[in-house]
């Protein structure tokens, strides 16, 4: 059994902070499969960049889902205990997630170089088959990343968290994990820089296309999925530097408050805003939206 010594008894406020997360839960249920059901249902959506957009949504889903039931049953627990299994199976889809959702970012700032930089080839070289390969390539490697990390003997039951952290839990085995360790270090910075240079050489070259090019590049630039993509990209990269951080450093000064905002900012904060900057800002689905709603008005007149 792993314990937690994170949580604190809030007395009544215990069942407020459930009733406020389970809405929270709830919003981020209902706005994440409202957008995938948009995109699914519509044929004019049936391209890579929205088919880069539905697999954010799923792992952004899936995060939330690996996390927030298990915070629920916690807050109304008068022991904040979990099963070994269970912890190794919430490390393994908040890993996931995290790789998933680096992933899911790089490919779609791909998408958009190759259909800003060079439009004329862009239906041939990013085929709706060459997305379904990239997406499962996404989630197949990352899925290997994590099983790693689920294959140790534990020997120590006490983490200092809200949830299980890999690198605290992994400082609990019973046998050396010098190797693990450094895995999880090579796997963990090669898969936050890697995305992250690839995002900011395409980032680069859209930029420069867009400043030397004309009113209708800059245009098309600004209608398709840069500005919630650029403001994904920063929320989630932020929010995940700072779990990395001082889940690795000693932040014991900072107030518990902010410490508990920041470990969990990265997996709730980026499951709620992306479905909603992406649904308002995205302008073919927001012409979508209009149209599904039109017809809506215009079935209730004929009746």
């Amino acid at each position: 059994m792993t314990n937690f010594f994170a949580y604190t008894d809030m007395g009544l406020l215990n069942y407020l902070c459930f009733m406020l997360l389970m809405c929270f839960y709830l919003l981020v249920i209902c706005s994440n499969l409202f957008l995938m059901v948009v995109i699914c249902m519509n044929r004019s959506l049936q391209e890579p960049m929205y088919m880069f957009l539905l697999s954010l949504l799923v792992s952004e889903l899936y995060g939330s889902t690996g996390l927030l039931p298990f915070l629920l049953v916690q807050i109304l627990s008068d022991l904040h205990t979990v099963a070994a299994p269970l912890c190794f199976l919430q490390i393994f889809c908040i890993y996931m997630y995290t790789g998933v959702e680096f992933f899911n970012l790089t490919v779609m700032s791909y998408d958009r170089y190759v259909a800003i930089c060079d439009p004329l080839r862009y239906r041939s070289r990013m085929t709706p088959q060459k997305a379904a390969v990239l997406i499962s390539a996404s989630w197949f490697s990352c899925f290997l990343l994590g099983v790693a990390l689920i294959s140790l003997t534990l020997c120590g039951s006490f983490i200092n968290k809200l949830y299980c952290d890999a690198y605290l839990v992994v400082k609990l085995s019973c046998s050396d994990t010098t190797g693990l360790n450094i895995y999880e270090l090579i796997a963990t910075f090669s898969t936050i820089i890697g995305t992250l240079v690839s995002i900011l050489y395409t980032y680069m070259k859209i930029f420069l296309v867009c400043s030397s090019g004309s009113q209708q590049t800059r245009q098309k630039a600004v209608s398709t999925c840069l500005p919630p993509h650029l403001a994904s990209i920063l929320n989630f990269s932020i929010g995940a530097s700072f779990e990395i951080l001082q889940s690795r450093f000693d932040v014991n000064n900072m107030p518990n408050v902010l410490r508990i905002f920041l470990s969990l900012y990265f997996l709730m904060v980026p499951p709620l805003v992306s479905p909603l900057m992406y649904g308002l800002k995205m302008s073919k689905i927001r012409f979508v939206l209009k149209c599904s709603s039109s017809r809506k008005q215009l079935m209730d007149l004929m009746r």
